[in-house]
């Protein structure tokens, strides 16, 4: 069975270009993002990993520490890191997982259990490996998103869903479809108008299970 949504992520150990740590210790009092890719020296994954060494102050801003993981070896990680970041003009400052023996993509479900990866193996052999979690402080799965070969990830659209998720445990609302930060929320279905009215001064009610209003400055 895969991880799920609320489910506490393994407290797996793992090696890194960083060094050793336990993930639960690594994301501390933090949010925490682990983006996987199959391989390293891939086109679309360089432009990616570029992408969130472009958005360092960005995670720094949300209380956020961001993961890299491939089921390469820390050497070639270090190597790789050159690439990323004389493409992107950004420094890789964050640690990439070396998962050469497939222990973290098969215990967030990313390979199944009897998976190996095949000498002279290709980006196709571990093609699932191409996952983004998001992670909250209490070490639980709060998203995923799983992208094919082809397509690059929209880390646009992972920071839009991180402050969502923050907004959204912070504040206790929902937020609606293409919600950016400062626009309306979603008043939960169990609070009152009396209780939202008292809250946010003002509701809108466009049905009455969907109700708007705007949070305090």
């Amino acid at each position: 069975m895969g991880l799920r949504i609320n489910d506490t992520i393994p407290n797996l150990t793992v090696e890194t270009d960083e060094g050793t740590f336990a993930l639960h210790d690594w994301i501390g009092d933090s949010w925490a993002i682990l983006f996987s890719h199959p391989k390293d020296f891939t086109p679309v994954c360089t432009t990616e990993f570029g992408a969130v060494a472009q958005l360092a102050d960005e995670w720094e801003k949300r209380g956020t520490k961001v993961l890299g993981i491939s089921i390469d070896g820390v050497e070639e990680h270090k190597k790789w890191k050159k690439d990323i970041e004389s493409t992107s003009g950004a420094k890789a400052g964050f640690p990439i997982v070396a998962d050469e023996g497939l222990e973290l993509a098969k215990a967030f479900d990313m390979l199944p259990a009897e998976a190996y990866m095949p000498d002279g193996r290709t980006p196709a052999d571990s093609a699932t490996v191409r996952v983004v979690f998001i992670v909250g402080p209490d070490k639980q799965l709060k998203l995923s998103m799983t992208y094919p070969m082809n397509v690059g990830r929209n880390f646009a659209e992972v920071l839009r869903a991180l402050d969502g998720l923050q907004t959204a445990a912070r504040e206790n609302v929902a937020t609606p479809a293409n919600w950016t930060v400062g626009q309306d929320v979603v008043v939960p279905m169990g609070v009152s108008d009396e209780d939202a009215i008292a809250k946010y001064g003002s509701i809108d009610t466009k049905l009455p299970y969907l109700r708007m209003a705007k949070l305090p400055e």
